[in-house]
């Protein structure tokens, strides 16, 4: 059985993704099964800081449309918003509300997770540094460096979080 997870990392200047792919094969009539995990794709979507905020919302919105037309994800993870500077929160806030309407025009479920909920399962501590976060990326997708930018590697990060929990 294969499924397919992309993770998103939203933002308004640069949104993260990055997709992975999970494959279970039966090794015996006795119903014993081995899980791989690989990485699809990942990236980053971005939008001008001097560009109209009506047009960087549109990008996103045609953005997501053709990343989702193209990966065709049978589960898309989402990290949650983190408050920590209004003017930033409210932008990141607007940029989740073009994604979220995507999800709904493509009819994809979606699962999503907080910042701690994250570095939990991947590092088995709520209060990880990012850079040992990273390190549980490139370990578990079996990467011989850790993925560029951060926000591709912190898509990453919640595409495995929602690995480990379904």
């Amino acid at each position: 059985m294969e499924k397919l997870i992309l993770g998103l990392d939203p933002g308004l200047a640069i949104l993260g993704f990055g997709a992975i792919v999970s494959k279970s094969d039966t090794l015996d009539c006795h119903q014993t099964s081995q899980t791989t995990v690989n990485m699809v794709d990942f990236g980053i979507i971005s939008t001008p800081a001097k560009q109209e905020m009506g047009q960087r919302l549109c990008t996103l919105h045609d953005d997501l449309h053709t990343l989702l037309t193209e990966i065709k994800p049978d589960l898309v993870a989402i990290e949650k918003l983190f408050f920590y500077r209004m003017a930033n929160t409210i932008l990141v806030a607007q940029a989740r509300g073009v994604l979220m309407l995507v999800l709904a025009q493509h009819k994809l479920p979606y699962v999503e997770f907080t910042p701690a909920q994250i570095k939990q399962a991947l590092t088995g501590y709520g209060n990880a540094e990012k850079y040992d976060v990273q390190e549980a990326v490139a370990r578990e997708l079996n990467l011989d460096e850790i993925p560029k930018p951060d926000d591709a590697a912190d898509a990453l990060a919640v595409a495995l979080t929602a690995l480990f929990q379904i």
